[in-house]
């Protein structure tokens, strides 16, 4: 109900935009039994209706999420059919996502297999949260203890999680102070898989395939390239990445904003970890996802990207013509 972007004519009329659920919302997603709480409080408090769909294995923790849910919808007066969770096998999933007719979106959260399968069956729009290949370059410009700081919080805080860097660009004017760089990583035991270049300057290092620069570790494991450029390290960026979040280490306020600009990605940051891509460290509570579309939603999903809008004109019996 939300009213924004309003304005008015100069004939009278005044319009606006209104905010509007998006319909009925299909979940899947693999382990992580929590997702049926935050994305059920997302989509109640949005306005929309959710049919949430877990993994096998949590089936059990899932059924008790389900009668509490039950329980709390019939308590606050709510419809019981706005929220469902349900054990389904793979054909009659399968047959869900051919109903258009009946579901508005589908947002699958889990592995690349379960992603692929979903948008390879689905009919009905779906919004990918896909792999994690996130980026940290240490500009020319950067200082050292806040590259440190920053390329150390990004891979080792939670290295199991999306947002966690997989890959370090380091501009090559750090090449005689590689060692100072990297060296709380090899300290604390992470696996580097460098280019050529950096193995030469580093024996610790493991040499890096091309496939390196494109995987999601999810694990003590990160690779290194050393760039000529900024405009290297964004074209690397953009080649390799997976349109997650990628950060820039540096003190230049037009290599900062050239970054920004010019890095396809549903996160960019400036001199901040990659772990501030999270719907929480954002003021949202929590997320439904980190969405690495660029329709409908990109990035941490909130409420507001659970909602679309409708046009709402308001006259006083104008008419475009000269009447009847």
């Amino acid at each position: 109900g939300e009213l924004f972007g309003a304005g008015k004519m100069d004939n009278g009329i005044n319009f606006a935009k209104m905010r509007v659920p998006l319909g009925v919302i299909l979940m899947v997603f693999e382990s992580r039994p929590h997702v049926a709480v935050n994305a059920g409080a997302f989509a109640i408090k949005s306005g929309n209706a959710i049919v949430l769909k877990g993994g096998s294995e949590a089936r059990s923790c899932l059924g008790v999420i389900a009668s509490l849910w039950q329980r709390a919808l019939e308590a606050s007066g709510l419809p019981l059919c706005a929220l469902q969770v349900v054990a389904l096998d793979h054909e009659e999933i399968d047959g869900l996502l051919q109903r258009d007719d009946l579901i508005d979106l589908v947002i699958p959260r889990g592995g690349k297999e379960l992603i692929q399968a979903v948008c390879e069956r689905s009919k009905i729009p779906v919004i990918k949260h896909f792999e994690g290949n996130c980026h940290v370059y240490v500009d020319a410009s950067a200082e050292l203890e806040k590259a440190k700081r920053i390329i150390v919080d990004s891979k080792l805080l939670m290295p199991g999680v999306c947002n966690a860097a997989e890959s370090l660009l380091v501009h090559r004017t750090w090449s005689p102070r590689l060692s100072e760089l990297l060296g709380p990583l090899l300290q604390a035991g992470v696996e580097i898989r460098g280019c050529p270049e950096a193995c030469r300057l580093l024996e610790e290092l493991q040499p890096a395939l091309e496939q390196d620069y494109f995987d999601e570790y999810l694990d003590k494991v990160v690779s290194l390239r050393i760039v000529d450029s900024l405009e290297q390290a964004i074209l690397h960026i953009n080649r390799y990445g997976s349109g997650h979040t990628d950060c820039i280490v540096t003190d230049s306020h037009y290599n900062a904003a050239r970054f920004e600009k010019c890095v396809d990605s549903s996160m960019v940051l400036v001199n901040a970890s990659t772990m501030f891509c999270d719907g929480e460290s954002l003021g949202m509570g929590a997320e439904v996802g980190i969405s690495t579309d660029k329709l409908h939603a990109r990035g941490p999903m909130g409420l507001k990207e659970l909602t679309t809008y409708k046009f709402v004109v308001r006259g006083d019996g104008h008419i475009m013509g000269a009447g009847v």
